[in-house]
């Protein structure tokens, strides 16, 4: 009872300390105890390469540290570990990318990846890195660059030192050992034993030409510096045949030049020797002046200064304009649709139909007016005229199909060309058969007559060009001879003429009337006079800069006028501007003979005898506070080049299409299309 007692106290302090109860034995199918003993496992060694914590490692795209711009036109912006390709991610629009900041409350903690092509979210220790570093504070965070301070050295000043010992008494008693040093050197001396210190030799420098400048001392980067500004002389002229010992015999002296060079001074001689003529090397002896032009040559380079000139490297790219895409200034022609043949001499002039645009004639050496319709390339009508056709034009009127037509023999004719609607034919026909030619003054310089179905105009002087007021009633013509009176203003509905200048202003090379107004500008060789009709008053005088003025035109406005030059310049001048041009270009390289404007794009083009035809891109502002823009598109070429060294003599635009049409020396007419 007693030991039961005893015992049970010590299992329930046992059980208490153990804190569980402890496991039974197991046993066998007859109630004994098993002895097993229990199975220890080893723990699992860790995997090495489970966790790397190096910076390539983390990364999903093993392509290593290459641009990332060379996947730029790849699929796939890389490889992953296995060798796989890393397919771009889909490039977010604006509009998905401001849903998601709008959403997403952690997009201000995304930054792009280029390498992976997706965002990465920063953790708040990367974030307070970042702000760490743009306030200028140590990027690691908690770091204190201010420690406290510990001062192992007391900062009291003491009165007393540590050892107050006296100084010794041998400090201040001469010692004998140096005593019997010094009298001995002195003995030396004496007996002339000792010698100075031995001077070093200073082994020659050698300078480093591409060492940094910052590791030179200043004496060393001045000679530097020197050597690298240094200019080598200038070389000795190489020997000419003069001065060969057996010259040939145009270069020896006769009597009379030997006595004009013997004559004249030493300053002002070709050369500064006779040549000489020797039957063998061995019979040459020894230059006298040699030592004279050596010493000479000496004092040259001491006495005559030489400067450097210093070079600019730059690319030439560099220096031009930036110019648009011409893509962006489409549309302009830039490909030759068909040819028309038909002329049998050169083409020397061509007009569009106004506003429709579907006829073109064309006038030619051969004495001949043809219309094409342009639409097929295909002649429907000629005209057969009394010499070499110099000048066509339409009509701009488009009710009236009116061909003025200048050529040789002194004679200007206004033709009905018979082509399009019947109705505005009949209505031309009735126009000219009412044009009162019986009513013109006797004596009249310039004489009207009906010839079948045209007016003939006998003019005092062959005529060069032809041009229409932009109402339709006036028109005018210019002379070829440089005389006073060799424009002059007729009146079609009063079959009458006028010269409207009395005097000789220059050789008049072209007219034109203002879109507008009643004003005429009249273009000489370099000037370009614009005069008022209505007041007959002179508004402006133009300078332009060209030596020679072949053609003019001008603007839908009449601000602008557009000059072309027998000296190979086009010239843009801007009326509002002043009198001097806007731009001057030189594009080509032979005689520019025509220039044209379109009436409804911004293209402008010029031709020249160089067999090529440049197209610009022309745009004219309204707003005076922007400038015009002016820009070279294209160049094209359809023509070839005459015995005489003419190509292209005029060119004209289609009224409605971007479409160029020139004449050729070689009988040819083109259409260049888009």
């Amino acid at each position: 009872m007693s030991s039961t007692a005893a015992k049970t106290p010590q299992k329930t302090k046992r059980k208490l300390e153990n804190g569980k109860k402890k496991p039974k034995a197991p046993k066998d199918e007859f109630g004994e105890k098993l002895d097993i003993k229990p199975v220890i496992t080893a723990p699992k060694p860790a995997d090495e390469y489970d966790y790397d914590s190096s910076d390539e490692e983390d990364l999903r795209n093993t392509i290593g540290n290459i641009p990332i711009k060379w996947y730029d036109d790849e699929e796939h912006i890389g490889y992953d570990k296995h060798g796989e390709k890393i397919i771009k991610p889909a490039k977010k629009g604006e509009i998905e990318t401001f849903l998601e900041k709008m959403e997403d409350p952690d997009y201000w903690r995304k930054v792009f990846d280029k390498q992976t092509g997706t965002d990465i979210k920063l953790t708040d220790e990367q974030i307070e890195k970042i702000h760490n570093i743009a306030s200028g504070k140590y990027p690691t965070i908690g770091y204190n660059p201010y420690e406290p301070f510990l001062d192992i050295y007391s900062s009291q000043k003491e009165i007393h030192p540590i050892d107050n010992r006296p100084e010794p008494k041998a400090r201040f008693i001469p010692s004998k050992d140096e005593m019997r040093m010094v009298s001995r050197m002195v003995h030396a001396i004496k007996m002339g034993w000792a010698k100075g210190p031995k001077e070093k030799k200073e082994a020659p420098k050698v300078y480093d030409l591409w060492a940094s400048e910052d590791a030179l001392d200043n004496v060393t980067k001045t000679q530097i510096s020197r050597m690298r500004v240094h200019m080598p002389a200038p070389k000795v002229a190489l020997p000419t045949h003069a001065e060969s010992y057996n010259p040939p015999e145009e270069y020896l002296f006769d009597d009379e030049e030997r006595k004009k060079w013997e004559e004249t001074e030493k300053e002002d001689r070709v050369i500064n020797f006779m040549p000489t003529k020797y039957d063998a090397l061995r019979k040459v002896p020894q230059y006298d002046k040699f030592i004279t032009e050596r010493f000479e040559r000496c004092l040259d380079l001491y006495l005559a200064p030489r400067q450097r000139k210093m070079r600019i490297h730059a690319d030439p790219t560099d220096l031009l304009p930036d110019l648009p895409n011409p893509n962006d200034l489409r549309p302009f022609p830039t490909c030759l649709a068909f040819y028309m043949r038909g002329h049998t001499g050169q083409v020397r002039c061509i007009t569009v139909e106004p506003e429709r645009g579907e006829l073109l004639a064309s006038g030619g050496e051969d004495g001949t007016v043809r219309v094409w319709m342009i639409a097929t390339g295909r002649c429907i009508k000629t005209f057969k005229m009394d010499g070499e056709v110099t000048s066509v034009a339409f009509c701009p009127v488009a009710e009236r199909t009116l061909l003025a037509v200048a050529y040789e023999g002194k004679y200007v004719a206004i033709l009905n060309t018979g082509c399009g609607d019947r109705l505005q034919n009949q209505q031309t026909e009735k126009l000219l058969a009412e044009t009162p030619t019986e009513s013109q003054e006797d004596g009249a310089v310039v004489t009207w007559r009906k010839s079948k179905d045209r007016l003939v105009l006998k003019m005092p002087n062959e005529v060069r060009q032809v041009t229409w007021h932009a109402k339709g009633d006036y028109f005018a013509s210019v002379a070829i001879d440089d005389i006073a009176k060799s424009v002059y203003v007729h009146q079609m509905s009063k079959a009458k003429s006028q010269c409207p200048f009395q005097k000789r202003k220059g050789h008049v090379q072209a007219v034109a009337f203002h879109p507008t107004q009643a004003r005429l500008f009249v273009a000489t060789k370099i000037h370009v006079r614009e005069y008022d009709l209505a007041r007959c008053v002179l508004i402006k005088k133009l300078i332009t800069g060209c030596k020679h003025i072949s053609s003019m035109a001008t603007d839908g406005n009449g601000e602008n006028l557009f000059l072309g030059g027998l000296d190979r310049r086009f010239c843009w001048m801007d009326l509002q501007m002043g009198n001097k041009p806007w731009k001057k270009l030189k594009h080509h390289t032979a005689a520019v003979r025509s220039v044209a404007y379109h009436k409804k794009y911004p293209l402008l083009a010029t031709v020249s005898d160089d067999g090529s035809a440049m197209v610009y891109y022309a745009r004219i502002y309204s707003d005076y506070s922007k400038d015009n823009e002016l820009y070279p598109v294209k160049r094209l070429r359809a023509h070839e080049r005459t015995s005489n060294d003419l190509c292209m003599l005029h060119t004209t635009w289609h009224p409605t299409q971007p479409w160029l049409i020139t004449a050729g020396a070689d009988g040819t007419i083109a259409l260049f299309t888009y």
